[in-house]
């Protein structure tokens, strides 16, 4: 039995340790996950509530073409609904343009250095050229992915704001961008973390320009709803044409896209989660400060910190409960931004263990 080569050498996507499999492993009773950038705060109210009307009806298929949810986010972005594509979580969305675009073994994909970990996964499993730029002081340096564009280039992956380091890229250097790209070549702006921010969204405006770029999203982040993976993106309409030719029937379940519709509508809630993420921000980066510790001015909902041995910190940190994120950047450990009480209790765990 033969398997694809590109496959051999292709490493399964780690997730954050869960917190069952540390109990289990090491007998504890209390944990706090710190590791996946999740909200802290959970679901809003209004999501908990669709959620539980629609339990009585997951007998029945999800609406395969997402239609209410897709006038949802249309509405909400003032886009039209044929421009929005639906995914199992935004990570099946950067899986469907990477196959609708990127055909042979020769055609190329760039992404930054130090960039989420998708991009080179699906790279490799589709047999792919990656080509990876230099990071510029743990961003995107997009003067280099620029010059890297070649005949062959079908791709480009920019996260903003970046994970794992929290990076921002400007509106305007994002924009000048997309005006140098041929627009034979496709640009995907991750925006995982785009509710997080205080500046007005001028994104959405560039799809009026670009029919090359093709905007992602996720209810994971800010909207809380990360165990029912729910995330979309905005595209010319030919571009989402393209993507749900090859999407997979159902990929969104009918509690998932229930969810999303009233997260949407929620602003409430909203507004508390970015309120609390930005309280948790200050107060890691404070507790930082004090441990005379550097780390990564972030964007997100995360901060990656330097610490001596990343390797043994983050050991220890999980025999005292505590389970932070390995990342790419040698030194470093990814901490998302957890309730006020658990990034206390976080930083007197890592204070102890320094």
């Amino acid at each position: 039995m033969s398997v694809c080569e590109s496959i051999l050498s292709l490493s399964p996507y780690q997730g954050g340790k869960p917190i069952s499999e540390l109990q289990r492993e090491l007998g504890l009773d209390h944990v706090i996950k710190l590791a996946s950038n999740e909200n802290p705060l959970g679901p809003g109210p209004k999501a908990l509530d669709a959620i539980q009307q629609a339990i009585s009806e997951i007998s029945r298929y999800p609406d395969g073409n997402g239609f209410e949810l897709k006038q949802a986010i249309a509405t909400h972005l003032s886009v039209t609904s044929e421009s929005v594509t639906l995914g199992n979580g935004s990570n099946d969305i950067l899986e469907l343009v990477a196959k609708a675009y990127v055909c042979r073994a020769e055609d190329e994909v760039i992404f930054s250095q130090y960039a989420f970990v998708v991009y080179p996964l699906a790279t490799q499993a589709l047999g792919a050229t990656a080509v990876v730029t230099p990071a510029n002081d743990f961003g995107h340096d997009l003067d280099a992915m620029l010059a890297s564009i070649t005949d062959n280039t079908k791709l480009v992956f920019i996260a903003n704001p970046n994970n794992p380091t929290g990076t921002l890229l400007s509106d305007e250097a994002v924009y000048a961008f997309l005006s140098k790209v041929p627009s034979s070549v496709i640009v995907v702006l991750d925006q995982a973390y785009i509710e997080y921010l205080d500046t007005t969204d001028l994104s959405i405006g560039w799809l009026n320009e670009f029919d090359n770029l093709v905007i992602t999203r996720t209810f994971s982040k800010a909207y809380g709803l990360a165990g029912l993976r729910v995330g979309y993106s905005i595209s010319h309409p030919q571009v989402a044409d393209y993507l749900n030719r090859i999407r997979q029937p159902f990929n969104v379940n009918h509690i998932a896209q229930s969810a999303a519709i009233a997260a949407l509508a929620d602003e409430a809630f909203l507004v508390r989660s970015v309120s609390a993420n930005k309280n948790g921000l200050l107060q890691l980066s404070q507790g930082f400060d004090r441990l005379r510790l550097s780390y990564i001015l972030s964007h997100a909902n995360f901060v990656s910190v330097k610490v001596k041995d990343a390797g043994a910190t983050y050991q220890k940190l999980l025999e005292k409960g505590f389970i932070v994120r390995s990342v790419e950047m040698p030194g470093y450990l990814r901490v998302s931004v957890g309730t006020r009480n658990e990034n206390e209790a976080f930083l007197d765990a890592l204070k102890s263990v320094l």
